[in-house]
């Protein structure tokens, strides 16, 4: 029996396979640019003695063609990790956006799909690609219980004061307008593998999920008490395309000053601007060596990202009430020693002492880059939300089913 868990973008679909009682992954893919003539299949085989990746170049028209193929590819004959599709018992989908009334991992009825699509306003780049992914699965694996995990269910803690925008109440109560967070599959996972890494459940941590999307949790205890991204995932720190926090003045400058559009406004913030903006390039590996050139604007962008995610960490250590451990992780925070070093630079009076070896050496694993007098541990834990999504979906069944999921299952 196994778990395939799902991440359906709107022209991609990444995935994972697990046996049901296992954390170990037997294999892995991404499909991509769904709806062109060059869509790629990756798919890799984990298995030890059998560890090799196929890349399979074919037009992916859809969704469904796209999840048909993972399938084939799934039961291929030369390469097959299962027999049938029906050796699937569980499908683990990740969903962004769960608002206000999703707030927990869930089976997917039809009463739950129609929420997710309620929240296409609030998250219209996500939304609609998960509902594809999930109405393709239920068609395809027809006998295996669909679960919804969402990305913002960890930040079901923050209290009001850190949810609510200062505008006039109304705009909560009925347009639901409020701080909600992402990335929190990531954040949870990582906080907790740091957690037990400490030998500390009650550790107060700063989450550092740094990737071309970008934010920051402070968790209190496991439990998330701020997180950086708001209503949506453009506020808070500069990412690869995305400016992060801006003055709003700077919005209706744009609009009544200059005679841009909200479609144009929008392409701006979120795709044309952050370290793309700010160097020309939003992948850190080109920006990285521009920077280590002498490049002023990718030596601007460096000091302005890192300078961003370091006024959060005081911000965060305030809240928090005192600091055990920052945590870097995803793509930028497990990979970048340039990033960890200036963000690192001129923190000892919160106890953050960066060792430089440490912080060079290529690790793959969870790993502690502190001075051994640093009062404040620095870590990188790599994430794994496909993980942490079979996780919650292997618990998922072993608690008893409700009222609404026994009339569906």
């Amino acid at each position: 029996m196994y778990i395939l868990v799902i991440n359906s973008g709107s022209s991609s679909i990444k995935y994972q396979l697990f046996p049901a009682d296992s954390d170990q992954a037997i294999c892995s893919g991404l499909i991509e640019r769904i709806g062109q003539e060059s869509s790629q299949l990756t798919h890799k085989l984990l298995t030890p003695g059998r560890e090799q990746t196929i890349r399979l170049d074919q037009p992916v028209r859809g969704h469904a063609a796209g999840m048909q193929a993972l399938t084939a590819v799934l039961t291929r004959p030369d390469i097959a990790v299962i027999e049938n599709p029906t050796d699937i018992v569980t499908v683990g989908h990740r969903v962004v956006h769960g608002g206000e009334t999703l707030t927990a991992t869930t089976v997917i009825t039809p009463e739950v799909k129609e929420k997710i699509i309620a929240l296409y306003a609030l998250a219209p780049l996500h939304n609609p690609g998960h509902i594809k992914g999930i109405e393709v699965a239920e068609k395809l694996f027809p006998h295996a219980v669909q679960v919804a995990v969402f990305d913002t269910a960890f930040h079901r803690t923050l209290p009001a004061e850190a949810y609510r925008y200062a505008i006039p109440e109304k705009f909560y109560a009925e347009d639901a307008i409020r701080v909600y967070g992402f990335h929190g599959i990531s954040h949870e996972f990582v906080a907790r593998e740091a957690a037990v890494y400490l030998g500390k459940p009650d550790a107060k941590l700063i989450t550092i999920h740094l990737g071309n999307g970008c934010s920051m949790a402070a968790v209190d205890g496991g439990r998330c008490i701020d997180t950086s991204m708001g209503m949506t995932p453009l506020d808070g720190l500069v990412m690869g395309t995305r400016c992060g926090s801006i003055d709003p003045s700077v919005l209706l400058y744009l609009s009544e000053q200059k005679g841009y559009t909200t479609d144009q406004i929008s392409d701006l913030l979120n795709k044309q601007s952050g370290m793309k903006g700010l160097s020309g390039h939003n992948d850190m590996r080109n920006v990285s060596e521009l920077y280590a050139a002498g490049d002023p604007a990718a030596q601007l962008a460096y000091a302005l990202y890192t300078y961003r995610i370091k006024k959060f960490i005081g911000a965060y250590a305030a809240a928090l009430n005192g600091l055990d451990a920052i945590v870097f992780t995803a793509g930028v925070g497990e990979n970048d020693a340039l990033t960890r070093e200036l963000v690192c630079r001129d923190m000892d009076f919160l106890g953050i002492r960066l060792d430089p070896a440490a912080n060079r050496a290529r690790n793959s694993q969870l790993r502690d880059l502190s001075t051994p007098d640093a009062r404040t541990r620095v870590l990188v834990v790599p994430t794994n939300e496909e993980l942490a999504i079979a996780r919650e979906c292997r618990e998922m069944r072993t608690r008893p089913a409700t009222q609404s999921e026994q009339q569906r299952y």
